[in-house]
Parts: C-alpha cells; structure tokens; sequence
C-alpha cells in the first residue's frame, strides 16, 4: 500500500499487515471531520491492495480515542444547518469498516470514549491494554449513540450489557470489557501491539485471502436473517463457484504436503461471480422510501 501523508492518522504497512495509528496524541486523538475522511481514505486503499491481508487499528500516545473533538463547545453537536441529509461522521466510519474486505483488528491502548468506543465495534477482533477504559457516554453528553452503534453494541455484548453502559453512560474498565466480551484479551501496555500482530501474522501467513474476505462478509451480513437456510444457500453457492479453484487446491496440496500454504487468489480480481450477493443500504432521510440507485 503506497504510503501518503495524513494529519490525523498514520498508515504504515509491514508483512502484509496496515497498522493504522490514530495520531492526535496531545487531544487523545479526538475524533473529527478530518479523521473520518483521512480513515475512509485509508480503507479505500487497503481494499484496493492486494498487499494487505490485515489491519491493526491503533492509537498515538496514551489515548486510543478520546471521542469527538467537541473544543467547539456546545455547539459541537448542532448540525441543524445540514437539514435531514446530515450524516453522523462516526457512522460513515463504521458502516465502512463493516464493508472492508480485510479483517480489522482494535488494539486499544487507552481511553476510549463515545465514537472512540464505539467506531471499534465493527472491528472483527478488539484486544484491549491494562491502561484501556471504555465509555460509550453519548446520554452524558445530551446525545445518542452514533456510529450505528445501536446495532453493533447489542449484538456484541448482548441488550442488557449494551443498555446498561449506555443508559449510565459511565466509564469502565478492561476487565469488565473482557468480562462481557467486548474485548478479546486484555494486556500489559507494552505486550498490546505484539499480540495484536501475532494475531495478524497467524491470519496472513495462512490463510487464503479470498476464503477470509468472503467469510468476514458472509458472518457480518447474516447477523440480521431470520434463518439459518440463507447461509445454506450462500455456502453452497459460493462453495460450487471457488470449491474447484486455485485456492482450494492449493489449501488441499500444501496440507497434505505439509507446507506452508501460498495461496494465489487475490481479492481484488478473484471473488467469485456471486461477489457481492447483497444490495447496498443508501443513506436517505430517516422515514423517505428508497430510491432506484444502488447505495451510496
């Protein structure tokens, strides 16, 4: 992946994994419209790279993401003048993440707060720091949870857990993160990112990146279907497509040759014909019918 600059975050590829580093230490990088476009800019160009197999999403400093940058005071929030077509930043964030075709890994290595917490829910793997606290703290700020974080949260800890710490808006810690599952481990600070890379190597370096993209899809998009039959039906479709290709033969051989794998699939040319078999959600008006045009 071609290294650019940015101002509020830092991308650095390594061993086919991205480390993206959130990079407003002196705010605890604080979350603003810059960072959202200088993040989405950053996913577009993993997608595009063969390259990358994983991210790792971190942050600069002692912070992980302080939450929004709200030094405009109490106007921070008013966004009366965009009408109904306002977008919350946080959730373009999200709903990109979710669509990412490489998985994403948090190492969340301080506070993070509101849509510091709550961007790290579409995140597949979230590894936390002894020094992490967590807050989804958007009642104690007048507001409601964003960044779709009212579908990700339940889903990740369960209605009860996810109602308490936004009805209290309260700061917790790493343990209790553990605890009800929000985070996949906890560590000392200076054991975070290790894990958090060993995690990524043990993904790039044997794994087919077509059967990990397509699965991160398939598991993600059926939390919502009612039953178990539609993945039936999109395995077996998919499995009849990619069943005979490369990859397979390839997982097949080296397995039975008791060698590392090289699988030759590349996601951005080799997803199967069925690729992608959902419609995409365009943002509209809350209460306005959809359009013809596909998502936006």
């Amino acid at each position: 992946m071609p290294q650019q600059e940015y101002e509020t975050v830092r991308a650095e590829t390594a061993d086919r994994i991205l480390t993206v580093t959130l990079d407003r230490p002196e705010k605890l990088n604080a979350f603003d419209p810059r960072m959202m476009r200088e993040l989405l800019d950053v996913l577009d160009a993993a997608d595009a790279d063969d390259g990358v197999r994983v991210i790792v999403v971190t942050g600069a400093g002692r912070g992980f993401c302080a939450g929004a940058d709200v030094s405009s005071g109490g106007s921070s929030f008013d966004h009366r003048t965009a009408g109904a077509w306002h977008r919350d930043t946080g959730g373009r964030v999200a709903l990109r993440i979710f669509s990412s075709t490489k998985p994403v890994i948090a190492a969340i290595n301080g506070p993070a707060a509101g849509v510091g917490a709550s961007m790290t829910l579409p995140m597949d793997i979230r590894l936390a720091s002894t020094s992490a606290r967590f807050g989804f703290v958007f009642a104690r700020r007048g507001i409601v949870p964003e960044s779709a974080a009212s579908w990700f949260l339940p889903r990740a800890v369960g209605m009860q857990r996810a109602m308490e710490w936004v009805a209290t808006g309260r700061l917790f810690g790493p343990d209790e993160a553990l605890e009800a599952g929000l985070v996949r481990s906890v560590h000392p600070p200076q054991e975070l990112l290790p894990a958090a890379y060993a995690l990524a190597r043990e993904i790039a370096e044997n794994t087919s990146a077509i059967s990990v993209a397509l699965a991160r899809q398939m598991m993600w998009r059926m939390l919502g279907e009612p039953h178990p039959m539609t993945a039936h039906r999109l395995d077996s479709r998919i499995m009849s497509q990619i069943g005979g290709g490369p990859d397979p033969v390839e997982g097949v051989e080296s397995f039975l040759a008791k060698r590392p794998p090289e699988f030759p699939g590349r996601v951005s040319e080799d997803m199967p014909p069925v690729y992608p078999w959902w419609r995409d959600e365009e943002f509209r008006p809350f209460g306005e019918p959809a359009s013809d045009a596909r998502g936006a």
